[in-house]
């Protein structure tokens, strides 16, 4: 599954700002802008970006992900560091 559709279906599902993603075989970084999922706990944030990707995840397309989230006042300060390459 190539990045531009993970960003696809994250953004279909769930009220983002901004969703990055990097790739590097089966292995992901996705970065999630959302004001919404920052009121949510760190684990229930996890998996709002899980749920929406669980088939890709359970049939093996994405093997390990890395997921970062920011409210969109943490992501104007903190994106010059995160943004995936």
């Amino acid at each position: 599954m190539e990045a531009k559709e993970i960003e696809a279906v994250l953004s279909a599902a769930l009220n983002l700002a901004e969703v990055h993603v990097k790739q590097d075989g089966s292995h992901y970084t996705i970065i999630a802008v959302s004001d919404e999922l920052s009121e949510l706990s760190r684990v229930k944030r996890q998996q709002a970006i899980y749920a929406p990707l669980s088939d890709k995840i359970a049939d093996g397309t994405m093997h390990a992900i890395s997921i970062k989230t920011f409210s969109e006042k943490d992501w104007q300060r903190e994106r010059q560091f995160h943004l995936p390459s």
